[in-house]
């Protein structure tokens, strides 16, 4: 069972999906997210990593590009909460296009749910 839940963080609404249930692995399954999200009128859906597919992580599948368009088309942010490290050693892509995101404002990747907080803080 699932228990998704809506918080108030520095002045953004935060969908936090749970770390159980089905993977995020496809852009069908983003819209499914998005539309929970507008449902909830949340402006950031924080997915731990243990719900996001490997796929994502490699880079060249385009499970990661289909994913975070979706996001970017109905501009809700995209937050990776935990540590994906294990996916970014072995790839010098997939760790430009972390610090690209983390750069932006659309996609980031935080290894704790605390320093997603600093960074809504921050007003990022």
């Amino acid at each position: 069972m699932t228990s998704e839940s809506l918080v108030e963080t520095h002045g953004a609404s935060v969908l936090l999906w749970a770390p159980d249930g089905q993977k995020l692995s496809d852009g069908s399954g983003a819209l499914d997210l998005i539309g929970e999200a507008m449902g909830c009128q949340a402006e950031v859906v924080a997915v731990p990593v243990e719900r996001v597919d490997d796929a994502f992580f490699s880079l060249s599948s385009g499970v990661a590009g289909e994913i975070v368009q979706k996001f970017v088309n109905y501009r809700i942010r995209l937050v990776l909460v935990g540590d994906i490290t294990p996916h970014t050693d072995g790839s010098q892509a997939l760790r430009d296009f972390v610090r690209e995101g983390n750069r932006g404002t659309q996609v980031w990747f935080v290894a704790t749910r605390q320093e997603l907080d600093e960074k809504l803080r921050q007003g990022r």
